[in-house]
């Protein structure tokens, strides 16, 4: 069984501060060989009935748990998820839980209620640059064209089956089950435009018009999909500016192999790996991030840099994503830094191993890996 160090630490540290970790993410990204991969822990399915009937008793269960460290699997399944683990959080301390679930059960107000204070929430993106090493390959384009669900990623073959496969698992499982839409046809489809477009400027009424709904369902939908971990909708950043474009997201679809399979790119050309780069940065960014802190940033005149890392205290940060460092055209960087004048620029692309620095008249830009890009945000 592969060890992803990456995620293993993460859970690591969030025990040292919490005894409950809620471990979330789309269907087969990992979640279950993760937390069976964590040395000295006993995993219970809470799909199987022996195991729902094993936690009927949360007292009794964890009573036998002192000290110990627990995987609940799908927790959702059982009849009252939540009153389990805050007796657990308030009255069995020594018990270390690791908790997946739908992803409902982890955005409802009673959960969030009920445990706040008491968890630590890890959300498990598709395959980092770490996974891949734990992996042990440096192979890039398989990653850009396989996408980040080990399954596939580990596939002799593209798994053009597997992708519909999980399409419809996700329609059952996921939305039908979980949210009870019913319209599955422009539900399906807006996912498949989404999966075309990805990466560009989400206009409701232009999604509407082809799939004959209202601009309110398909915002309503895409709410489903963000909340899902399907689609991921970065805002602008705007802070000050007349010309900037403060209202309209991008929305990105969570894996470079559903991007890739949707749009034909078993053999990409280098303007298709250029896009599946910026893809798999954010993926990154979300790693180490998650969703808050990372923006796009765009004026009416077009002027426009691929992310912007904004958190407090610190001043922002700018990305560019280019597949090589020669492809990079510093005029978005440029207007950005007129309006926002302090903070790191940065350019991520493939074929950069040591990081160098270059000027473009008074603007220094820092040249880097994606590997380093992690740490070199987690600094000051």
């Amino acid at each position: 069984m592969v060890r992803r160090q990456f995620w293993q630490a993460r859970i690591e540290q969030a025990w040292r501060s919490r005894p409950i970790v809620w471990l979330t993410g789309v269907r087969r990204v990992g979640k279950t060989s993760l937390c069976q991969s964590l040395p000295d822990v006993e995993y219970l399915d809470c799909e199987l009935p022996r195991t729902r009937q094993r936690l009927a008793d949360p007292e009794a269960f964890l009573s036998d748990q002192a000290g110990r460290r627990v995987v609940l699997d799908e927790i959702h399944r059982l009849d009252r998820p939540s009153e389990l683990l805050k007796i657990a959080a308030d009255h069995f301390p020594t018990v270390r839980i690791i908790a997946t679930g739908s992803s409902t059960l982890g955005a409802s107000a009673r959960f969030r209620d009920t445990l706040a204070g008491r968890k630590r929430e890890i959300w498990l993106t598709p395959m980092t640059l770490a996974d891949l090493s734990d992996f042990a390959s440096t192979n890039l384009r398989r990653r850009l064209i396989r996408g980040g669900l080990p399954p596939f990623w580990l596939s002799k073959d593209v798994p053009e089956h597997d992708f519909q496969e999980w399409v419809d698992a996700y329609w059952a499982k996921d939305v039908l089950e979980l949210f009870r839409l019913e319209r599955r046809r422009a539900f399906q489809g807006l996912f498949e435009l989404l999966l075309r477009q990805s990466g560009g400027i989400f206009e409701a009424a232009a999604l509407a018009r082809p799939l004959e709904i209202s601009r309110t369902t398909v915002a309503n939908y895409l709410a489903v999909l963000e909340e899902t971990f399907v689609m991921h909708v970065v805002r602008p950043y705007a802070a000050g500016g007349g010309a900037e474009i403060v209202s309209a997201p991008k929305v990105y679809a969570f894996d470079t192999g559903f991007v890739a399979y949707h749009r034909g790119w078993h053999e990409p050309r280098s303007e298709d790996l250029g896009r599946l780069w910026e893809h798999l940065v954010l993926n990154e960014l979300h790693a180490s991030l998650g969703r808050s802190a990372v923006h796009y940033w765009r004026t009416k005149h077009g002027s426009e840099v691929d992310f912007v890392v904004d958190r407090a205290s610190r001043k922002p940060d700018v990305i560019e994503c280019t597949w090589t460092a020669d492809g990079f055209a510093p005029d978005g960087m440029k207007a950005f830094r007129r309006r926002y004048a302090n903070g790191r620029n940065l350019v991520v692309a493939s074929d950069v191993t040591e990081p160098f620095s270059k000027r473009f008249g008074d603007m220094t830009v820092r040249f880097v890996s994606l590997h380093a890009l992690p740490a070199l945000l987690s600094r000051s």
